[in-house]
């Protein structure tokens, strides 16, 4: 097998014409930051959650089969330069961009930190180094898709994110938002990539309360660690700056908080153990 490329967590490596292997690392990044430690049983967790995840939902999807407990084999397509954001609670980014009215909510919704909004959100990115949130007019004008593509893609993540949603609801957590990506399959749109705590937001039912940080089963657990110590801040500083931020140490603590989080998020999801 040819080595393809390396991404944030996964390496891809060429199996045929037709296909491609995702091989899942314990590796973790937050704010577009790479952190030097690893997250024990990441990879795994990622694997198994993808192909428990693509196995459940009824959209065509480029999945072919589980390899190992970190490999999966794929279909090869034309992945589509936007990412799939729903959101379905008053939460992350969402809060800092509609305090500076870089985003417009519907009319009566709650802007209590974490309040559930009125209707699951389509809240498109492109796909980059850094992702930028754009509307349907911004990814028209980019010509990421043509208009027939956004209204099925809008559609088909917001069916898929409540699905997700009320299987969530039914083992005790609530999903919080997620990130889909999509390509080209003959010429069809077909749901790519994978689905797990990397690209979304899972909370437990018993402690949610509004107006407060919620307990993170995903990697929002170290995105909120970094943001108490100032480290998101001085990312951002770094940046402006034109530097490359450097990533801090992560508490042994907060790796195996980590670690267990996952593991109790794909028992109590997939019913199945580790």
């Amino acid at each position: 097998m040819k080595f393809l490329t390396s991404g944030k967590v996964k390496d891809l490596y060429d199996v045929d014409e037709s296909s491609i292997l995702f091989k899942f690392s314990d590796r973790v990044s937050a704010f577009d930051v790479k952190f030097k430690q690893d997250i024990p049983r990441k990879g795994e967790i990622l694997c198994k959650f993808a192909e428990f995840w693509f196995n459940e939902l009824s959209v065509p999807n480029h999945f072919i089969r589980r390899e190992s407990d970190t490999e999966i084999i794929v279909k090869k397509m034309k992945m589509l330069p936007i990412e799939c954001v729903v959101r379905g609670y008053f939460y992350g980014s969402l809060v800092s961009r509609w305090k500076k009215g870089e985003v417009t909510l519907p009319e009566g919704t709650d802007t209590t930190l974490a309040a559930k909004l009125p209707e699951p959100l389509f809240d498109p990115t492109t796909k980059s180094e850094h992702d930028i949130p754009i509307n349907k007019a911004k990814a028209l004008e980019m010509k990421l898709v043509s208009e027939e593509q956004y209204a099925w893609l809008e559609k088909t993540s917001i069916d898929i994110y409540k699905k997700m949603a009320q299987i969530a609801d039914g083992v005790g957590f609530i999903l919080a938002d997620l990130k889909l990506e999509f390509g080209l399959l003959d010429g069809k749109i077909t749901l790519g990539d994978s689905i797990g705590p990397d690209e979304y937001r899972l909370w437990p039912k018993d402690s949610f309360e509004v107006g407060k940080i919620q307990e993170a089963y995903d990697k929002q657990l170290l995105r909120d660690w970094l943001t108490a110590n100032g480290y998101q801040k001085q990312f951002d500083d770094e940046r402006d700056a034109g530097r490359e931020p450097v990533a801090p140490e992560i508490p042994a603590e907060i790796i195996s908080k980590m670690t267990e989080r996952y593991v109790t998020a794909y028992e109590k999801l997939t019913g199945h153990s580790l």
